[in-house]
């Protein structure tokens, strides 16, 4: 397929497809999708934040994205539409509790979108009870994610700022999707940067096989070592798709101490995470050798951060740390790993399991990560919304009520306090509240016990806690 109503068509990437593929297996269609809501205490020009929306929709491809299925060769392609033209709703919800006003939002998050040739997001300007004012976007995890949607949001309220208040600047221009796309195509197209990533990742894979480790402990692989004695892999989620998401709140002091800590040793938070998440499970299986997901973002350079679109890829992150070794030690082998790793993220996540899948052959659904990490760094208040100056504001995200994995984790920044929320996506059948309790109590005793005494050996801060 080379056009659609008058627009040039390009093929799925490969951050596209792994979205495309766990979305067709999985019987709630509404699992790609994404909702958060930005309010502020503020009375807001809703005609003003119309037209900000509608210029910001002008500046940013990505957001008006459309799919369309070629029937003859059996394939979903992408074009751009020239502009958004839909009405922008206005829904108040004066007179309801902020519970109530949540939970029509969480409706509004359980609604697939269409498919074919429709808009793949939906903005709405709300006025909750507390008398604040903003918007709710909802977007499809194929178009957009974590970065690009703040990204987007920040762009409609300083093209407001600029419009209501003088002395402000309009904000920079974003950059192309079109663009960024076409080289993302080029390189999963044969091109030498790929093939350097396939041979990193099947020397990898090949090194040996992973070994399953439980968020509770290693019952599942003990139920699979009834069946086959040398298995290392198991099963780590339900048939039951519904999910919760569980947050809990990290004050603002004690993740300062945490970033003080990252910025003294030169590793960034999401290192820290790794470590603090790896030692619980090594904790609660005896296992020095522990494999999870880690998602990256891929946003390097300035076209990849302000171009929209997805562009995350997750993959497994395997660590190899004794009790021996010192939690910094520790935390410097992960960093080094991670580095290395960071260099060949462009490459296709479905490619690389499909290749492990086919080393070490298990029974589809069988996994060595029993959880995935996605930590988000960017906010609002980063070069952002510093127009509003003393004004406060909320972010909210919405659970889709759907998930295909045991548990993801999302780690991101309150923009009231700089606190970190650690938000549990999970499925209600796979992991309890009370599971998740735990898990986050030990993670973070581990974590503050590390880098108040970094020098200590593993062995010895698991002892302690």
């Amino acid at each position: 397929m080379k056009t659609r109503k008058g627009y040039k068509t390009y093929p799925l990437t490969a951050a596209q497809k792994f979205h495309f593929f766990y979305m067709e297996n999985c019987p709630k269609k509404e699992v790609v999708n994404v909702g958060t809501s930005l309010t502020i205490e503020y009375e807001l020009d809703i005609d003003v934040l119309r037209q900000a929306i509608y210029k910001a929709y002008e500046r940013c491809e990505g957001m008006r994205i459309r799919f369309v299925y070629d029937k003859k060769e059996k394939q979903w392609y992408q074009y751009i539409v020239e502009k958004e033209e839909r009405e922008i709703e206005y829904v108040d919800f004066t007179g309801k509790s902020m519970e109530e006003a949540e939970e029509i939002m969480k409706s509004w998050t359980r609604v697939p979108f269409v498919r074919e040739d429709s808009p793949m997001n939906r903005l709405v300007i709300i006025k909750t009870p507390d008398g604040n004012q903003g918007l709710y976007l909802l977007g499809d995890h194929l178009t957009l994610d974590a970065q690009s949607l703040i990204c987007f949001m920040k762009d409609i309220i300083e093209i407001y700022c600029n419009a209501m208040y003088e002395g402000v600047e309009y904000p920079k221009e974003m950059r192309s999707y079109i663009e960024q796309l076409e080289k993302d195509l080029a390189y999963e197209a044969g091109s030498k940067a790929q093939e350097r990533d396939r041979e990193y990742f099947r020397k990898l894979i090949e090194q040996s096989e992973p070994i399953f480790n439980g968020i509770s402990g290693p019952g599942p692989l003990e139920e699979e070592r009834k069946k086959n004695p040398n298995a290392r892999a198991a099963y780590c989620f339900s048939a039951n798709v519904d999910s919760a998401l569980d947050i809990f709140h990290l004050e603002e002091e004690p993740t300062a101490r945490l970033m003080n800590f990252c910025e003294q040793q030169h590793i960034s938070l999401q290192c820290l995470l790794i470590m603090g998440i790896r030692t619980y499970l090594q904790k609660m299986n005896g296992n020095d050798d522990v494999s999870i997901n880690v998602a990256y973002a891929r946003r390097a350079t300035l076209s990849e951060k302000k171009s929209g679109g997805t562009r995350i890829h997750s993959f497994p992150f395997r660590t190899i740390i004794s009790e021996d070794m010192t939690f910094l030690e520790g935390i410097h082998a992960i960093r080094d790993a991670q580095n290395e790793t960071f260099r060949h993220t462009n490459f296709d996540p479905v490619e690389y399991f499909a290749y492990r899948a086919k080393t070490y052959p298990v029974d589809p659904g069988k996994t060595y990560e029993p959880m995935s990490l996605t930590y988000q760094p960017m906010t609002l208040k980063e070069k952002g919304l510093s127009q509003l100056g003393d004004i406060k504001y909320k972010t909210k995200w919405y659970p889709n009520g759907a998930t295909t994995q045991a548990m993801y984790l999302t780690v991101m920044h309150r923009p009231e306090d700089n606190g970190l929320d650690f938000n549990f996506e999970h499925q209600v059948e796979a992991v309890s509240r009370e599971t998740l309790e735990y898990f986050y109590y030990y993670m973070c005793k581990i974590m503050f016990k590390g880098i108040e005494r970094p020098n200590l050996k593993i062995g010895d801060i698991l002892k302690l806690i």
